[in-house]
């Protein structure tokens, strides 16, 4: 099942919540030191970072969960090379399976790569900016140098690249979603954090998808990431497709169907509150951890909790469609529409030339 706590997001606590979450206190002083301690190396010269012979823009977060961060940097690898760039994106591939110093997941005409060894991520920015490839490895920096020798690479755009310091980069994008924002403002595990607030001074653009952000989030962005250019998204559905493969159809379909829930998400009462705002209701869930490894134990009897199912498309491509027996399991497939994009762009090609 999912992790993600509700104390994660609560603003406002009470005293009964803090003293029963002080013994996470130390665990969080301790993290931010020591992500703090990781930063400094590089910032104040200790280590020098590697620097690539093209430009570098990193798309990340400083909050732990789904802010679209992997769905903006297909779209902006994907916009820019509309424009004429040669881009490759460049992706960790969490949890994957497999040591290889770089793998080629997509050369930007075929996707070659499997979801075992790639990652469900770097699958759908191969799904979402096509004609990009994709590559995956640990240490963006070789990665980076990879796709400058086998693509010609102008610019790499790194999916969840803030906290990798050991690649200099040209721009960072910072992603928060407006329903979640800065959750309670401490650090992991007694918040949702991946670093310290002051990281935020080195934010050079700063995206709000599904937002606004509350006014005391927005507030201390003001003050603490004053110089970054600001720009709004949104996350709307697009497609429902079986899981087996065909045409889409109409997400609206979904009004007043009866549905069960199936996701691996960081935050999947998001994914429920869209099912929901399509006029579905949610009688079944099976949820699990973010980037579970699916199994057909997970999938089984399905049929027998609801007489619809309903899934991501960073779940579908771990899910075999034998797997769910006789059960219609449909994808959900999601766009992210930026609000003035061509403003984004022209701002993002200046800061690259």
């Amino acid at each position: 099942m999912s992790v993600r706590a509700g104390w994660l997001e609560q603003r406002q606590e009470s005293l009964a919540r803090r003293l029963a979450l002080a013994p996470l206190v130390p665990a969080a002083w301790i993290y931010a030191a020591c992500a703090g301690a990781h930063r400094a190396l590089y910032e104040q010269g200790v280590r020098a970072p590697r620097k690539l012979p093209c430009r570098v823009v990193s798309v990340g977060n400083l909050v732990v969960g789904g802010t679209a961060k992997t769905p903006l940097a297909a779209w902006i690898a994907d916009s820019l090379h509309r424009r004429g760039r040669k881009v490759v994106l460049a992706s960790r591939g969490y949890r994957r399976a497999g040591d290889d110093p770089v793998y080629v997941v997509s050369d930007g005409r075929h996707v070659c790569g499997r979801v075992e060894r790639a990652g469900d991520e770097p699958m759908l920015l191969a799904a979402h900016a096509p004609g990009v490839p994709v590559l995956v490895g640990r240490d963006r920096g070789i990665v980076g140098l990879r796709a400058h020798s086998l693509f010609g690479a102008d610019v790499i755009v790194l999916d969840d690249g803030f906290q990798h310091h050991r690649l200099a980069r040209d721009v960072d994008v910072l992603m928060f979603d407006g329903g979640l924002g800065l959750g309670n403002r401490r650090v992991l595990p007694r918040g949702p954090l991946r670093e310290p607030l002051c990281a935020l001074r080195r934010a050079d653009a700063i995206g709000v998808v599904d937002g606004p952000l509350p006014d005391t989030d927005e507030s201390l962005l003001a003050r603490r990431a004053r110089r970054a250019y600001r720009f709004c998204a949104r996350r709307r559905p697009a497609a429902l497709r079986p899981l087996a493969g065909g045409s889409g159809m109409p997400p609206q379909m979904l009004d007043g169907a009866e549905l069960g829930l199936l996701a691996a998400l960081a935050q999947p009462r998001g994914f429920r509150r869209t099912l929901e705002a399509l006029g579905a209701k949610v009688v079944a869930e099976r949820v699990f951890r973010d980037h579970h490894a699916y199994r057909p134990a997970d999938l089984r009897h399905l049929a027998r909790e609801a007489p619809l199912w309903v899934t991501t498309e960073k779940d579908a491509v771990k899910i075999t469609p034998a797997w769910v027996g006789k059960a219609d399991v449909r994808v959900l497939s999601i766009e992210l529409a930026i609000e003035r994009a061509g403003d984004l762009l022209d701002w993002l090609e200046e800061r690259l030339r």
